[in-house]
């Protein structure tokens, strides 16, 4: 990532050489923190008969009335000119009429300040503060009519690093003021901050003693700002460079101490004296950056203002003049079942992190719909903290929603109304709670149980108590597993067989649901241990199973890998300790073979074990990819052939190794690495074809056999036809291809080049060097159909997808004509 400060340092120079008189040397200033309060300079603006402080508004409109107003003290002994200067492109000087000199000391401009409107046309407002030295307003105004490009950058630097700023702020603040103590609660509430301003935090600072966890947080901040899509699409360059170049580049707190700030924009690093005329005074320019708090810009000043030769000029910018970008929020779990009359309802949401760190965003409501009525507006509050909204439930009763409703959450971003993620709400009434089939007999005296109960009041449950058949309570661990399923602990180490009542409580309600359970004494029964010949992992079936510690089958010795409960009996994995050597023992199919199991009392009893035909195990010989011929070229070129293109067609030559043949039966499945997605080959369905009796060829058609919502690594394993299941081996990573138009570039001496085209959020990275030294990462959430590239030394691009980001593919790409 190029460093900002170079970069602005570069355009100050371009300032420089065009206005420094021969023989004059620069006046570069060191890099230092943003700890000097500026100058108090207050801003509002109307829009549509509509007022809102400076601090709401992201983004300014032509015909905007500005009203502006240098609140500088009584006692202040120099005289200040400020100027408002709107800006229109790199390669369009403004006007002069663009430009409006006020004096800052005039009685009627301290009391009242001044109305501005944005003219049209205009895409940048910049404010300067200049001592007044007469001449200050021409000078000010040849220099940015003379180099606009390099105002219009600094503008949109200053006002994407004030943005990156306010989420840092609001995220060291938060660690800071957060009296927490417990370490797993502070590392959680830290976590949901860091998801909801995009923080990236040291997970070893939680690894510290409580006392120094605060302090871990909240020093070496210059790389803690994440990339944040919505703010970089509010901010659009209009000179070489990608606007992911504005990012990360935040200030360092070496001290826990708010105040003092390491350097943090680069155009405010280095200053460049301008040197007019005869009659102009010679100045320097130093960045203010602004943290808006209602009509207060807030700046803050990295450099002390000089009073003598060079002259400072304060440099503001304001929001830019762009159409607004409503914040992107989302639900973190859309199926997620929240209820209404929890006390503090928290609906997580993410993806806009200014709507958690700014005013920008406000007016926040929940929109519930009732059974009767328009529905009702509840308050809800963005709390990074709690890693979502906080929604004051207090207006609602429980009449007014019947089963399920939806809430959509509403704002304001600036001026404008817009509608934010939608959430799943249910009422707490009394209802039916049925227990899980499979966990009808699994309350066995002795040991922990889990039983799943099922209800759509589930999402409403505050607590869950076991009442035993002399009264005792005892409270219960319990989570909400599914939308309509309750996942309950339940401890029987001590208890003894008979009746169990189980106590739910539901938010808001003094109703308690119980629940007639009945525990058994189950004692232990070994009933076989069965595994594949050539396998080094089998199953042991009986009761009682948990007190298993091992198993040994002649001088193999496995242990215990799980343990499941499955037609109303104990089912236990068991793994080989010493895998090599199980593999190479060769069990023989249908051998008989007594296994003697170890308990944790010390007992060891026998058990019959029952060796079955090794499972089936095939390899793969070839595998070639296969364009689909109907459709047209594509740009981008997959050479690899472990990566499967999603339109494309998979070819591959299968060989058996157990058993000796394929048998007409045998199928493949073909399957997702989370196994959501599956599909089954067979010769029935045209998909295999034997070459002979032990080699199969097989086609994959991921289109049209896994539709189009699959993507990522797939797996293969063959299923004999007596239904047995070999291993699972990986087969491809199945990749989403981006169609690509072409690149543009424009003239100049700096070219600018868009690679044009259609679903380019399925880039990763794009470069023009083959080792991605000159790269440029696509965002989350990225809907252009342009994207801005370096300029490429060819026709030649190399692209990370999206979907296999750890290989690199080309593209040959046509350079496209600059329309005139």
């Amino acid at each position: 990532m190029i460093n900002l400060a170079h970069r602005l340092r570069d355009i100050f120079v371009g300032i420089g050489i065009a206005f420094i008189l021969s023989g004059s040397p620069f006046l570069w200033a060191d890099a230092a923190p943003f700890d000097l309060i500026g100058p108090k300079v207050e801003v509002h603006v109307q829009r549509d008969g509509h007022t809102l402080p400076i601090a709401e508004v992201p983004n300014l409109q032509a015909k905007d009335r500005l009203w502006i107003h240098p609140d500088l003290p009584d006692s202040q002994s120099v005289h200040y000119e400020m100027v408002v200067a709107f800006l229109r492109g790199a390669t369009n000087p403004p006007p002069d009429s663009w430009f409006t000199r006020v004096e800052s000391w005039n009685k009627q401009v301290r009391e009242e300040g001044i109305f501005i409107t944005v003219p049209e046309g205009a895409e940048e407002v910049i404010v300067f503060l200049a001592p007044e030295t007469g001449g200050a307003f021409s000078s000010l105004r040849n220099a940015v009519r003379g180099k606009p490009g390099a105002f219009v950058r600094a503008a949109q630097d200053l006002d994407q690093a004030s943005l990156d700023r306010q989420r840092l702020e609001k995220y060291l603040d938060s660690v800071r003021e957060s009296t927490i103590t417990d370490p797993e609660k502070m590392k959680a509430h830290t976590t949901l901050l860091a998801r909801s301003l995009s923080i990236r935090i040291e997970q070893q600072c939680f690894d510290k003693p409580t006392a120094q966890q605060v302090p871990c947080l909240t020093q070496n901040t210059d790389q803690l700002v994440l990339d944040d899509a919505h703010s970089q699409n509010m901010v659009t360059s209009l000179t070489t460079g990608s606007p992911t170049d504005l990012l990360a580049q935040v200030s360092a707190t070496p001290t826990a101490r708010g105040g003092y700030y390491s350097a943090y924009v680069g155009a405010i690093v280095d200053v460049v004296r301008i040197l007019g005329s005869a009659h102009t005074a010679q100045y320097q320019y130093i960045p203010a950056l602004s943290l808006p708090k209602q009509d207060d810009l807030n700046l803050r000043l990295n450099s002390p203002p000089s009073f003598r030769n060079p002259k400072s000029v304060i440099v503001i910018a304001l929001p830019l003049v762009r159409t607004a970008a409503v914040p992107p929020l989302r639900a973190i779990d859309a199926a997620q079942v929240f209820c209404i009359d929890a006390p503090s309802l928290v609906l997580p949401a993410d993806g806009a992190p200014l709507a958690f760190a700014t005013a920008l965003a406000h007016d926040f409501v929940l929109h519930v719909e009732t059974k009767s009525g328009p529905g009702i507006d509840l308050p809800a509050v963005p709390d990074p903290g709690k890693g979502g909204f906080v929604i004051d439930t207090k207006a609602m009763q429980p009449v007014e929603v019947e089963g399920e409703a939806e809430g959509i959450v509403h704002g304001t971003w600036g001026f404008r109304p817009f509608e934010g993620p939608h959430f799943r709400l249910r009422s707490s009434t009394s209802s039916q709670w049925i227990v899980a089939s499979k966990d009808a007999s699994a309350l066995i005296v002795g040991r922990e149980d889990t039983l799943h109960l099922q209800s759509p009041g589930a999402c409403c449950v505050g607590g869950v108590a076991l009442r035993d058949e002399q009264g005792k309570i005892t409270d219960a661990t319990w989570k909400v597993a599914k939308p309509d399923e309750l996942e309950v602990k339940v401890p029987l180490q001590t208890a003894t067989a008979g009746t169990l009542t189980m106590l739910i409580h539901k938010l808001g309600s003094r109703h308690t649901d119980e629940i007639p359970l009945h525990t058994y004494a189950e004692a232990g029964r070994l009933d076989a241990f069965t595994i594949h010949a050539g396998d080094a992992e089998g199953v042991l079936q009986g009761t009682r199973l948990d007190q298993v510690i091992a198993l040994d089958l002649n001088d193999m010795r496995f242990v215990p890998h799980g343990l499941s409960r499955n037609n109303q009996q104990d089912e236990l994995k068991l793994i080989c300790s010493d895998r090599d050597k199980c593999v190479a023992h060769r069990l023989q199919a249908d051998e008989s073979i007594r296994a003697r199991v170890t308990l944790k009392d010390g007992r060891s009893l026998d058990v019959n074990s029952l060796i079955e035909a090794p499972r089936p195990r095939v390899a793969v010989l070839s595998k070639s990819v296969q364009p689909d011929p109907l459709a047209p070229p594509s740009q981008v070129r997959v050479e690899n052939q472990d990566e499967l293109p999603q339109d494309a067609r998979l070819n591959f030559f299968l060989k058996t190794q157990v058993p000796e043949n394929f048998s007409f039966n045998d199928k493949i499945e073909v399957a997702t690495a989370d196994e959501s997605f599956r599909v089954m080959l067979s010769e029935k369905d045209g998909n295999l074809m034997p070459q002979d009796s032990k080699t199969m060829f097989a086609v994959l058609d991921p289109m049209k056999l896994l539709g189009p919502s699959v993507f990522g690594p797939l797996k293969f394993r063959p299923i004999a036809a007596d239904g047995a299941e070999g291993d699972w081996q990986p087969l491809a990573t199945l990749v989403r291809i981006p169609v690509l138009a072409g690149v543009r570039c424009a003239a100049g001496e700096e070219k600018q080049c868009m690679l044009s085209g259609d679903r380019l959020f399925l880039i990763d990275a794009v470069s023009t060097e083959p080792d991605f030294s000159n790269s440029v990462t696509v965002p989350d959430g990225f809907v252009e159909a342009e994207l801005r590239i370096p300029s490429p030394k060819g026709t030649t691009l190399y692209i990370k997808l999206r979907d296999d980001p750890a290989m690199v593919v080309t593209a040959t790409v046509p350079m496209l004509s600059t329309p005139q």
